[in-house]
């Protein structure tokens, strides 16, 4: 198969990048795989890194006030289709889908979008979109069921989980992973660390765990310390903190090149988002490396765990509710590493990247078949 992959961020890219690479990697020893992102991106940057990867500097200018560049950013990727011939192009959001429909030549390629987010799906240009989208990939079964109930429903649509990494997010050593507790603990063994890498966005829902801190006992409050990697929060959100009088408990190390020094040290994860999210690929980082998650029941991360097996869930936007699972956490501490154990058992199960190249594999095959 010819292959092309489009992402319109500019920058970071998040989940969009991480899925797209780790796709084009495992396919480009048997397909031909190209990218094409705007220059300057982490996913530019990273696909140029792969063997056997070919990379198209495509800007995808957003915006009517953008009229000039996105003619121009049109006319040079509908030259990349017209002369590349590609058997599939696989969008990843809107921006790229709208500009890669108005690019495509007469005999054009199957069209595949991935549904990444849990934003509502509607209008003329979705429902437009939708009629030369060919397949719909669905990052978990919440996503595919709302989808049925959208202009996509026309479409195939399949679901294919997200897959990490599962050999490089493994287990510590138990002395490995002491010495990380430490550097992050201070040497009190006494404190509970718990901790997520995530991100700071609002959505991730972090801030809720702030408000829900206050809320248990001196003595239990006093064992937990919150470690939450990304971007530095906003002054706002950080004068919030302080103002919980959490400054000294909880810790923004910023963007870490390499987080699992971090997710080694601790004694579980969470992700409590209540917005955007559908899967999360750090919450199977962290259940890869063996550690149990608190999440939001939110979209599609219940479908990470077997709740009070490998993680719990709590209601989304509920401080009540989160302080209530914290201090069960703590207190239930020496039960803990089983679950982890299981979180690892669950990832080798079924969050490889293995399974999940193969099962997107799948679904081109099964797509190029029909047509």
């Amino acid at each position: 198969m010819k292959l092309l992959y489009t992402n319109f961020h500019g920058g970071d890219g998040g989940g969009h990048t991480t899925y797209i690479r780790e796709l084009a990697a495992a396919l480009a020893s048997r397909h031909e795989v190209h990218v094409a992102a705007p220059p300057g991106s982490r996913l530019n940057r990273e696909a140029r890194a792969l063997p056997g990867v070919f990379v198209l500097d495509q800007p995808f200018p957003n915006g009517l006030n953008k009229w000039k560049a996105r003619r121009r950013a049109r006319a040079q990727l509908a030259a990349y289709l017209h002369k590349q011939g590609f058997d599939i192009v696989h969008v990843n959001g809107s921006a790229d889908h709208r500009l890669v429909l108005s690019a495509m030549p007469a005999k054009r390629p199957a069209l595949v979008w991935t549904k990444h987010n849990s934003k509502p799906v509607r209008g003329i240009g979705n429902a437009l979109r939708a009629r030369r989208t060919d397949l719909v990939i669905a990052v978990c079964e919440y996503t595919r069921r709302e989808l049925m109930h959208t202009a996509y429903r026309r479409c195939r649509l399949e679901t294919v989980y997200n897959g990490v990494d599962i050999e490089r997010w493994a287990p510590w050593s138990e002395d490995a992973a002491k010495a990380e507790r430490i550097s992050w603990n201070g040497g009190d063994e006494r404190l509970f660390l718990l901790g997520s890498n995530a991100g700071t966005a609002s959505y991730k829902g972090w801030m809720d765990l702030m408000e829900a801190l206050p809320l248990l006992p001196a003595d239990v409050r006093s064992r937990v310390r919150v470690l939450i990697a990304g971007v530095p929060p906003k002054a706002d959100e950080l004068e919030r903190v302080a103002q919980l009088g959490l400054a000294g408990q909880v810790v923004f190390p910023g963007v870490l090149a390499d987080a699992r020094s971090m997710v080694a040290s601790l004694d579980a994860g969470f992700v409590l988002s209540y917005d955007v999210e559908t899967i999360s690929f750090a919450c199977r980082e962290m259940m890869a490396m063996g550690k149990p998650v608190l999440l939001t029941n939110y979209a599609g991360l219940p479908e990470n765990i077997h709740e009070g097996k490998d993680g719990w869930l709590v209601p989304v936007r509920d401080p009540g509710a989160l302080a209530v699972a914290v201090q069960r956490l703590v207190e239930q501490r020496g039960a803990l590493p089983a679950m982890g154990v299981a979180a690892r058992e669950h990832a080798e199960r079924e969050f490889g990247l293995p399974l999940f190249v193969g099962r997107t594999e799948e679904a081109y095959e099964r797509l190029l078949g029909l047509r």
